[in-house]
């Protein structure tokens, strides 16, 4: 039977299945409905809703109807479910005919046993999110806690006509070879003020069409955007906390796996809006030859723990199958993921809404890849022990759907499992390797003993993937992440400064392996801000010449510096915007050098190679591999193709070497393309300066690359 009550509660009428409502309203008729597929879809003249919940004893489908009253105050019309006619197996559906094809929200009151001690969290009082709701409606501006409401409800369209892709649109389709990845969030992009658009643009899926010809001209063929599914970035204002001052900006608190962040769309548009416009921004992103790859964040969701739960979605329809829990201690949530939950991905039915998920992003958005926040929780079982053949992780190889997709784990997680060059791959699977950045941010600011991990990281990290078919390009290349110093920080801070965050300076990472070149922080001193400079140089053109794939953040090609806070995901400010005045002051030095180094990897096939250098490919011009204080590194990448042949080396000392500098090809001789001590333009120069001496002198902490040419 099904009841209609305002929002104020005022007055509730009860229906009987298949009868309408009273003449003075949208009549409406409900009848049996059918178990797929789940979420809402249009069937046999009427709209069905699907849901799954194995462990509950009854359903209730909530609808608010436009034409009802306002969005905030419209009347919700319920309709229970007959757990005998409305229920296949362990999914309950309803068909509703009457309703406008668009416009109207939902949602779901469940109930079942209250045995906390089974693991049960029902609750009938919440109106719940259904997890396969392609689109959700909430708050329409982003970080406006005095919006009302607050409450998620699903939404749908079936009114609008397919997005237009284009006669001529085609999928950039890139090698994984040949990847450039920037990682960026779409909001801190565009929202700062200096991005010089409308203030309804800023911080939009729109906003970051307008500024692609900047990521052109950088050279960057990737974009890996942190997540963009619907998450509530005012989670940390729900009650008084050391954290409620601040925005959830960052984005990894999911609480929908199917819709697009609603306030990313611009105007405050909504979630058909927000729809529309991502498809808007991936088909221009594609049309300048850029992929697109998602941050998703399947590890966990916005529902935190049990000390203090935020019901939306998940916990309250079936919080037994959704997440792990410890069934020995008063069936409390595992927590692997250092968010309070964790979701039992490896569960047949997580998994299949995971792989649902991963198929809708890929089919309805053209989405290029995806890079999985905290993997190894993914390769778990649901008790949290890890699999050696995590189901999950095997449909999303195998997965024909996704077969043209890029799959990025980041192979690691809260509960310690580190999985770096372990991660199970089926010779798909590519991994953030966090052994690199580690590896090339001690070297390059001098610790010792580090040379040869050095030469084995930019060579390709043959040590961790050259195992079965696996590629050098299956090891994503980082020195910067959002998660982390900035690259200006990583050489102006020796430490973390995050008060700010509001946690004492408990959270954030404390190995950083930084050096703040002599002074801590902002300084005026010019000698620390060249040092500064060269040492970010000297980052980029490691990462650059790495074999594998690289991948750098937002902001580092201008020098963007959090002020030495290293975990900023709450700070909708300055602190995360993209600043772009600081990039126009910089753009004929620093950033000049980062966008012709990127460049200078694209045009060079022997930097990107799809298999592990030989002996043949590259020459160590080393003595001395055994001395543990030699901070010294030259070689030679061959090109058997054309013999233009590329010399490197790295001073990580602070005094001068001279470099003996190897003869080159026949008929060739070589050129400087970049040498980090000089000024601009001349620390990189991409057509080459004749070089015929037969020996350089390297300066303190800088590096060079020289090219063999006719």
């Amino acid at each position: 039977m099904a009841r209609a009550q305002s929002g104020k509660a005022a007055r509730s009428v009860i229906r009987e299945m298949g009868h309408t409502a009273s003449d003075s309203e949208m009549p409406l008729k409900y009848s049996w409905g059918k178990a797929f597929p789940l979420g809402v879809s249009q069937a046999d003249g009427g709209l069905n809703f699907a849901i799954f919940s194995q462990d509950a004893s009854s359903v209730t489908l909530c609808l608010k109807l436009p034409e009802r009253g306002t969005q905030n105050d419209a009347e919700i019309v319920e309709f229970a479910l007959d757990r005998q006619k409305n229920k296949t197996g362990d999914i309950w559906h309803v068909s509703v005919e009457g309703l406008p094809a668009s416009g109207v929200l939902y949602g779901y009151r469940i109930n079942g046993p209250q045995g906390w001690q089974q693991g049960h969290r029902f609750d009938d009082s919440v109106i719940l999110l259904d997890p396969y709701a392609k689109l959700v409606s909430g708050r329409k501006y982003f970080g406006v806690d005095k919006e009302e409401p607050s409450q998620f409800f699903g939404t749908y369209d079936f009114d609008s006509s397919p997005f237009d892709w284009g006669d001529d649109y085609r999928l950039p389709n890139l090698p994984e070879s040949d990847l450039v990845i920037y990682e960026m969030n779409v909001r801190a992009f565009t929202a700062d003020e200096s991005s010089g658009l409308v203030p309804a643009v800023r911080g939009s899926y729109l906003g970051l069409i307008d500024k692609i010809p900047h990521l052109l001209e950088l050279g960057v063929n990737a974009v890996e955007l942190l997540p963009v599914f619907e998450f509530d970035e005012l989670e940390f204002k729900r009650f008084p906390n050391p954290r409620d001052h601040m925005v959830n900006t960052w984005g990894y608190s999911t609480i929908n796996f199917f819709a697009p962040m609603s306030r990313y769309a611009s105007a405050g548009g909504g979630p058909v809006a927000a729809s529309k416009e991502l498809k808007q921004m991936v088909k221009a992103l594609h049309n300048a030859g850029i992929e697109v790859i998602l941050d998703v964040v399947y590890n966990h969701t916005n529902e935190a723990d049990d000390a203090n739960p935020y019901m939306t979605s998940f916990r309250g329809i079936d919080n037994k199958v959704y997440y792990m829990l410890d069934l020995n201690n008063n069936p409390q949530l595992l927590n692997f993921s250092g968010c309070g939950n964790t979701l039992n991905c490896n569960h047949p039915v997580v998994k299949e809404l995971v792989l649902d998920s991963l198929r809708h992003w890929v089919k309805e958005y053209h989405i290029d890849g995806f890079r999985f926040d905290l993997a190894s929780v993914l390769c778990r079982g649901p008790d949290g022990s890890p699999l050696d053949a995590p189901p999950l992780i095997k449909e999303i190889a195998k997965d024909s759907v996704l077969s043209r997709c890029k799959i990025i784990a980041e192979p690691w997680d809260c509960g310690g499992l580190y999985l770096v060059g372990r991660f199970p791959n089926w010779d798909r699977w590519a991994e953030w390797n966090g052994q690199y950045r580690d590896d090339i941010r001690r070297f390059i600011k001098g610790d010792p003993g580090l040379k040869g991990v050095f030469a084995t990281r930019v060579s390709g990290s043959a040590d961790l993937y050259q195992v079965n078919n696996r590629k050098p390009y299956h090891s994503v290349n980082f020195i910067i992440a959002h998660d982390g110093f900035t690259l200006c920080d990583l050489v102006s801070y020796n430490s973390k400064h995050n008060d700010v965050n509001g946690e004492c300076g408990r959270d954030g990472c404390n190995d950083n392996y930084s050096w703040n070149c002599g002074v801590e922080g902002e300084t005026n001193d010019l000698i620390v801000r060249r040092l500064r400079s060269r040492q970010m140089k000297n980052f980029h053109v490691a990462l650059m010449i790495s074999q594998g794939t690289p991948m750098m953040l937002m902001g580092d090609e201008y020098g963007h510096t959090r002020y030495g806070n290293n975990n900023s995901y709450g700070h909708d400010t300055h602190i995360n915007n993209f600043q772009w005045g600081q990039l126009e002051e910089r753009k004929d030095g620093h950033f000049r050098f980062f966008s012709e180094m990127i460049k200078f990897r694209h045009s060079h096939p022997i930097l990107k190679r799809d298999r592990f250098l030989s002996k043949n490919d590259v020459t160590w011009h080393e003595d001395c591999w055994e001395n543990q204080e030699s901070k010294f590194l030259a070689f030679t990448i061959h090109d058997h193709n054309s013999g233009g042949d590329i010399y490197l080396a790295f001073n990580a000392h602070e005094y001068f070497v001279d470099a003996v500098i190897p003869s080159p090809p026949h008929h060739k001789s070589w050129s400087r393309v970049v040498d980090t001590n000089l000024e601009s333009p001349n620390d990189i120069v991409p057509e080459g300066v004749p070089f015929t001496g037969s020996g350089y002198r390297i300066a303190p902490y800088s590096c060079i690359l020289l090219k063999a040419k006719p």
